[in-house]
């Protein structure tokens, strides 16, 4: 089900048309072992959950996959994209709608070109863009960057929090990127209001409605999906809103987070007031992240604690990433344990172990 590189062709539209209704993408972690070798049983085991749960598509490769695996020595990025595409195709043979198919890409120009054309050789539709490794680049270099990348794959374009690894995008950049017709959806992980508003600002300027906004922040998810974006009182390009999330927190608690992120989409269609229960919803959401995010400690435990609630769940061996170093911090195992035990109507446990087997084998 590969995309054409043509942004008007008949399946890119069909995806196209799948990303402006609003999706749940979690970003896929990586299953390691106890010898931190990847564990290809429970990483297909991953990839069937979230297609179980609902998830509209994956994205692979990206942060919480580990950046790691785009190392060429480590050797994991061909395996591990290869499997999430056979998972992928699974799920498609059994769905109307096809799933939405996201591969992180990083790395300067070379690498990165390199990189759109393994994902669409295995039948990505997108490309994640992460320019953390172009921090000293100007603005002009940064959008020449990304239209390279454009032209072999579509672009899933990202601002990645600088704490963990993203560099500052200013409005001039992001107005740049909108004049790249093979721009397809933006992820805004900038975990910073100001920020985030600068990205809508420049895509609402650009006249560019075929761009779906996906939230990326995900210490304020509930209230990205439910708010309105206007820049003036009479706003004339209408409002924006969040239409789905690629999110790290959307790699656990998967089945839960569709059903509310539906609730959300139409809530926020239909312009109705914002239920007081969803308020809270969005609070306790942020609270649990914090736990799972590490926030305590600048995100240092963001990836074990994702690891760390998939093993409770029965999904992961262990919390283990491929650097040994990167662990659960000091009492972020305990602040796990509290809010798994204060939000239990935010997890799904019941359906998990109900089908956890079945994703297990085969």
């Amino acid at each position: 089900m590969a995309c054409s590189n043509d942004p008007k062709s008949s399946g890119d539209s069909r995806i196209r048309e799948v990303l402006a209704q609003g999706v749940v993408i979690p970003a896929h972690p990586l299953a390691v072992n106890a010898v931190r070798k990847l564990d290809e049983r429970r990483q297909r085991a991953l990839s069937r959950y979230y297609i179980a749960a609902g998830a509209g598509g994956l994205a692979v490769g990206v942060h919480t996959t580990q950046f790691q695996i785009h190392v060429p020595q480590v050797g994991l990025l061909r395996p591990v994209l290869a499997i999430a595409a056979e998972e992928l195709d699974r799920g498609d043979a059994v769905r109307e709608m096809p799933l939405v198919r996201v591969a992180g890409i990083c790395g300067e120009t070379s690498q990165a070109m390199v990189e759109a054309s393994l994902a669409r050789e295995l039948r990505f539709q997108f490309g994640l863009l992460s320019l953390g490794a172009m921090r000293e680049k100007s603005i002009q270099q940064l959008v020449d960057h990304c239209r390279a990348v454009a032209e072999v794959i579509p672009l899933f374009a990202f601002y990645l929090q600088p704490k963990v690894g993203g560099i500052e995008l200013p409005y001039e950049f992001w107005r740049g990127l909108c004049e790249l017709e093979n721009v397809a959806a933006i992820k805004i992980a900038a975990f910073d209001r100001y920020r985030s508003l600068q990205v809508i600002r420049a895509v609402m300027d650009s006249g560019r409605d075929d761009i779906a906004l996906y939230t990326g922040n995900d210490d304020n998810i509930v209230i990205d999906l439910l708010s309105p974006f206007r820049f003036m009182p009479d706003e004339p390009r209408g409002e924006r809103y969040f239409v789905g999330g690629l999110l790290g927190q959307w790699a656990v608690w998967t089945a839960s987070a569709v059903a509310w992120h539906r609730r959300c989409r139409e809530i926020a269609a239909a312009q109705q007031a914002i239920p007081r229960d969803l308020l809270c919803l969005a609070n306790e959401v942020t609270d649990a992240n914090g736990a799972i995010f590490d926030a305590a400690n600048n995100f240092r435990g963001c990836i074990p604690g994702i690891h760390e609630v998939l093993r409770r769940q029965g999904l992961l061996e262990g919390n283990w990433c491929l650097d040994e170093r990167e662990v659960l911090s000091p009492g972020q195992a305990e602040e796990i344990a509290r809010v798994c035990a204060a939000y239990p109507h935010l997890a799904d446990d019941e359906f998990v172990a109900r089908h956890r087997e079945e994703w297990l084998s085969g």
